[in-house]
């Protein structure tokens, strides 16, 4: 799950990381009177969307009058703002964020992540701030600096100083970057974040180590934990399909491609789409209905997955262990019958009850092409498709 940025710098707040003093505004009335209230000679006016590149876009300007606060505002708020990490349809900016102006000696970067094979937390830095971190691991490797930390052990300050130093920050700021390491560290952790980036980290003319901009990401699996996280949920910034699929438990994400995709199983369901891709197509959404699927739990998923107008072909492909291939099936049939399939419907079974739902998807009298083999029904799918 993601959040905004303004919601971030509330999470922040809390957890003492010290963030510029700003608020939100949903309109340009609202955003005049921010900065008003905020006062002093430069604000920032701040597209709030779950994309970066905001500033490319045009989605951040400088304001160095309210009369300026007003003409930002009104040519942000509504407009459909494309980035590298939007798409071309970009999204339509809803909300903004009215911040006070920073004082920026030197731009750094900042993340936290899980590192999964160590199983440790990786702090990672750069000198180079203000940088997509991608872009700085092309051309500057040697500027990234990581250290990984015992999650039973925390942040300690010899490991903390060591980064602070790593990336520049002088000596008479090593104190101050150290607390806000530590400060950002409990962040991550105690919100079961999945992710924690601050780019740039600033260092103002008084020596402050600042988090001028922040973006979080939440384990999907912990948030049960966490409903004062689970309220900055904005369901604007989401895929409607991707929404409507929560309901009904059913783990989805759209695609580009033309080959629409339910699998039992994340692993299954990444090695189907690869394998689509092996043999010339691309898949249209990742879906996975998970061990316990019921026919009406198919069903739904067939509806999902048809409201994308890409998709040219659905490819099925079971593996019945804890779920009975002939409980697919069934499910398979009634999906076809209620959303009329029209569309080329390629199915893969195998294990549990194997035969017995393979003869019920011959026996329902419905175009539907079997197959055996991964590689027998990538060929098919996209003999069907093309």
């Amino acid at each position: 799950m993601k959040i905004h940025e303004y919601q971030a710098k509330e999470l922040l707040r809390k957890f003492d990381v010290t963030v510029p003093q700003g608020m939100a505004a949903f309109s340009v009335d609202e955003a005049v009177k921010v900065a008003k209230k905020l006062g002093g000679p430069v604000w920032v006016v701040k597209a709030q969307i779950h994309a970066g590149g905001r500033g490319k876009g045009g989605g951040v300007k400088i304001a160095k009058s309210i009369e300026e606060v007003q003409k930002y505002a009104s040519e942000i708020l509504g407009m459909q703002l494309v980035t590298h990490q939007t798409g071309s349809d970009g999204q339509k900016v809803r909300r903004l964020l009215i911040e006070e102006g920073a004082d920026i000696q030197k731009e750094y970067y900042l993340g936290i992540v899980t590192d999964r094979s160590s199983q440790k937390i990786c702090m990672m830095a750069s000198s180079e701030g203000g940088m997509e971190i991608e872009e700085v691991a092309n051309k500057f490797p040697e500027k990234i600096v990581k250290i990984f930390i015992d999650p039973i052990n925390g942040l300690n300050d010899k490991d903390a100083e060591y980064l602070a130093k790593s990336i520049g920050i002088p000596n008479t700021s090593l104190e101050n970057a150290i607390k806000e390491f530590k400060k950002l560290y409990k962040t991550y952790w105690d919100t079961d974040a999945s992710l924690v980036e601050i780019n740039p980290l600033i260092l103002d003319s008084k020596g402050k180590i600042i988090a001028l901009d922040a973006k979080f990401n939440f384990d999907a699996n912990a948030i049960f934990r966490h409903k004062d996280i689970l309220e900055y949920r904005d369901l604007d910034e989401e895929n409607s399909a991707e929404i409507e699929a929560s309901k009904f438990d059913l783990a989805y994400i759209q695609l580009d491609g033309n080959i629409g995709c339910l699998v039992n199983g994340a692993g299954l369901a990444m090695a189907t789409m690869d394998t689509i891709k092996l043999f010339g197509c691309e898949p249209a959404n990742f879906l996975d209905v998970g061990g316990g699927a019921t026919a009406e739990k198919v069903t739904e998923a067939f509806k999902i997955m048809l409201k994308n107008k890409s998709v040219k072909a659905i490819l099925v492909n079971i593996f019945g262990g804890i779920m009975r291939c002939d409980v697919i099936a069934e499910g398979i049939i009634s999906a076809c019958k209620a959303v009329n399939l029209q569309v080329p419907l390629v199915v893969r079974m195998k294990g549990t009850n194997e035969e017995l739902g393979k003869k019920m998807l011959a026996d329902s009298g419905l175009p539907i092409i079997s197959a055996d083999t991964m590689a027998d029904a990538a060929n098919k799918i996209v003999t069907a498709t093309k």
